[in-house]
């Protein structure tokens, strides 16, 4: 493959990439990410590299790579989530701390939240609902759902980080 036949390849399927991958996000720098990254391991390995149909294989290259991204961004997001369902379940066996008052730092922080932050956030806590049902339901993206969850998650862990030190300054 030479710099015009990759060319004309890039100026083909680009947009009908960014199409293509709009139905899985939403996210346009996601999408440019994932077609750069294709089109560079394309010419990275022109020279190995036996493509047969070059559009099935951007495709499907495309749709494998955003996928990836999306599971990656998901297990990201459990594994803070359950980063911070440990911190609480941890701060309940230490003696300094009365479960009814983290109780209440815990729903003062989530007062706190912007209102459609807080709606989505208790949408998934309370009603147990998931990313995809509160995205369904309130008729918005999977990805704004999982942008709102990790913005309530880093300001309670804020509130509360800095109430319990205030909390621990009252015992010392």
């Amino acid at each position: 493959m030479d710099i015009q036949t990759f060319r004309i390849y890039y100026d083909t399927y680009y947009k009908p990439l960014c199409r293509f991958l709009n139905l899985y996000t939403q996210d346009i720098e996601v999408i440019e990410d994932v077609i750069q990254e294709i089109f560079l391991k394309l010419w990275e390995n022109k020279d190995s590299i036996e493509i047969t149909y070059i559009k099935t294989y951007l495709f499907r290259a495309a749709k494998n790579k955003v996928l990836n991204h999306l599971r990656n961004e998901e297990n990201r997001h459990y594994l803070l989530e359950n980063w911070f369902n440990q911190q609480i379940e941890d701060s309940k066996h230490k003696e300094c701390f009365d479960l009814d008052t983290l109780t209440d730092l815990l729903n003062r922080a989530i007062d706190q939240l912007p209102s459609k932050c807080k709606e989505i956030f208790l949408l998934s806590r309370r009603e147990q609902l998931s990313y995809k049902q509160i995205a369904e339901k309130l008729n918005i993206s999977i990805k704004t759902v999982e942008t709102q969850i990790s913005i309530a998650l880093r300001r309670i862990k804020d509130i509360l980080s800095s109430s319990t030190f205030a909390f621990l300054w009252l015992f010392i």
